[in-house]
């Protein structure tokens, strides 16, 4: 359905070539997003989409007729706090049995589950067809 644009808000089809096979892997995720910045989260940990943009570099995300490219770089623990804490706190139902901290916790305690819960940060492919 998310292929035609049919779904919840924010939801996209990620879609990465799979590092040992080569193949194209889609998955639904649901970006984070603040002003122009991007990011994807790994909420159940590294996970075989989030192996395979580590691999890969890139990804792109769908959503009904548009596609588009982005290139992927994986944040540090100190980069990721903020992200993660916004993450949970957007999503605490659905991922936080998934995190050791609460909502409310500090960022020290975020960038401690960073190794757990990768995040990357998406900047705009222009022209790339991936």
């Amino acid at each position: 359905m998310l292929a035609k644009g049919v779904g919840p808000p924010g939801i996209y089809l990620l879609t990465v070539t799979g590092r040992k096979s080569g193949l194209p892997r889609t998955t639904p995720v649901a970006p984070l997003e603040e002003g122009e910045q991007k990011w994807l989260v790994a909420p159940y940990g590294p996970d075989g989409w989030a192996r395979n943009a580590r691999a890969a570099g890139r990804v792109s995300l769908r959503r009904g007729g548009t596609e588009l490219g982005y290139t992927v770089t994986e944040l540090g623990p100190e980069e990721a706090a903020p992200v993660l804490k916004r993450y949970l706190a957007e999503h605490p139902r659905t991922v936080g049995p998934y995190f050791d901290v609460g909502k409310d916790a500090g960022l020290d305690a975020f960038a401690a589950e960073a190794d757990r819960h990768p995040v990357f940060r998406l900047t705009r492919a222009d022209g790339a067809n991936f």
